[in-house]
């Protein structure tokens, strides 16, 4: 849903043979924040090794329904564990991403699927197979593939509302309500937002992550998901045809794509002590009409205690217009509401709010994981470093745990001071005297009549002293 108002280099190639299907992917491995880097981490540490396919399920009042797949590799030192019946296996969530006019968003997001068991390929590289055939743990070295029919398996999806993704632990058997349709726990994407001719310059990405208790319990879980492009294509069955097209960019999650086509983009990863990692990717950018445009990214990687509010500083003073904000809908049963953030200009800062505390719903439209949420907003004063806020929605588990965590920022700055024409901070005589000397020109005027004259000395007397 939307508002918006005024106011590490190494190149692999292996060859990933699907279950009924043979498929060539190329990956690229990209160490994220505490990735393998080249090295193996110790304990299991599962990533998502290629998204080698898609499939497609048709288009219900103008939505349409995806699954992609996933090759996972264990690029940690001990198997992991991939037992059926349990809980001690992966669950694998889908998103889609569009880039387009300078903002990612996301799209689109599935249920998550619950793995089975693993087959032990050589995709990331050298495999120590856990066992032959399909066996219950993931060897060190080696990749499983689920294919994108696999990952689009109604039976076989799960609520993301079950899964804590700090610890990654899930009941199991599982609760989930009834299905029907095509839709229903599928990765769902609005048709409008791939229309070609709506979507001019867009470029679009898919991400897959997996949540595993023992690969959490490790500390190895914030390298866990990983993109690819996807283009576009013709309109069949009720449906666009899809591309994978490149390669997998492994352990990052899709955020980082924004930074791939906009080199001004910022991406922060940052961390809520005992939970999760979140990242957050910024860009201030000249409209050249007196005003800036400020634009914010928040992907919740794994926090379980969720985002509740955004704050920026604004200094007093600077006038805020376009402030805007949109979100990607829970769906097929999931008890979360969909209900957009309001925001308000008060305390300093620009502030983004869930409909509801934990408290007093804790089914409320909180920044959950695997989830990704925009900000934005013009000032009319240019950017400089803050510390913006995010508020956390569940309570802290350990005394001491924070509600909020501070992120640098580009936000706006103090607006300027008029008649502080050599910028010490006070209006004093030096001032005055280059007012007086630039008399009948251009140079000192403050009312924008193009001339300094009377009504800019009555400006600067007005406002003598200290800059407030």
């Amino acid at each position: 849903m939307k508002i918006g108002m005024t106011l590490g280099g190494l190149l692999l190639a292996g060859t990933a043979v699907i279950v009924g299907q043979s498929l060539t992917q190329t990956v690229i491995a990209v160490p994220g924040d505490d990735g393998p880097g080249g090295a193996a981490s110790v304990g299991p540490d599962v990533i998502v090794g290629g998204i080698p396919n898609y499939s497609k399920y048709g288009t219900t009042s103008g939505v349409s329904a995806y699954a992609f797949g996933s090759t996972s590799c264990n690029m940690g030192t001990v198997q992991l564990d991939w037992v059926a019946g349990t809980n001690q296996h992966p669950v694998i969530p889908q998103n889609a991403y569009r880039i387009k006019g300078g903002r990612i968003e996301q799209i689109g997001m599935s249920w998550v699927k619950h793995g089975f068991c693993a087959l032990q390929q050589t995709l990331c590289g050298t495999c120590s197979p856990a066992g032959p055939g399909c066996p219950s743990s993931l060897g060190v070295g080696c990749s499983d593939p689920y294919d994108s029919t696999l990952n689009g398996d109604q039976g076989g999806l799960g609520p993301r509302s079950l899964i804590n993704a700090a610890s990654g632990f899930f009941p199991y058997p599982y609760t989930a309500p009834p299905f029907s349709g095509n839709l229903a726990r599928r990765v769902q994407i609005k048709l409008a937002d791939l229309d070609p001719a709506q979507n001019t310059g867009a470029v679009y990405y898919a991400e897959c992550q997996y949540i595993h208790p023992d690969d959490s319990a490790a500390g190895n879980d914030n390298n866990n998901a990983s993109y690819r492009k996807f283009n576009v294509g013709s309109l069949s069955g009720g449906s666009y045809n899809l591309s994978l097209t490149g390669a997998t960019i492994q352990e990052k999650p899709a955020i980082y794509a924004w930074k791939d086509v906009d080199a001004a983009v910022t991406v922060t990863a940052f961390d809520v002590p005992n939970d999760g990692r979140y990242y957050l990717a910024y860009k201030a950018s000249n409209n050249l009409n007196g005003t800036w445009h400020y634009e914010f990214a928040i992907f919740n990687l794994n926090s379980d205690r969720s985002g509740h509010s955004f704050s920026v500083p604004v200094p007093d003073g600077v006038t805020i217009s376009n402030v805007g904000f949109k979100d990607v809908d829970h769906h097929s049963g999931e008890p979360y509401t969909n209900t957009d953030w309001t925001f308000a200009v008060a305390d300093g800062a620009l502030t983004w709010t869930a409909d509801a505390t934990f408290a007093s719903n804790p089914n409320a439209n909180a920044l959950r994981w695997s989830t990704m949420f925009n900000f934005w907003f013009d000032a009319d004063t240019d950017p400089q470093p803050v510390l913006s806020s995010l508020g956390l929605f569940k309570p802290g588990t350990v005394e001491g745990d924070p509600n909020s965590v501070n992120i640098s920022v580009a936000g706006p700055s103090e607006p300027p001071c008029p008649g502080d024409y050599i910028a010490n901070g006070v209006i004093d005589g030096s001032d005055l005297a280059f007012l007086l000397g630039a008399w009948g020109t251009d140079d000192g005027d403050l009312t924008g009549n193009n001339t300094t004259d009377a009504a800019d000395l009555a400006v600067l007397l007005g406002a003598w002293g200290p800059c407030k």
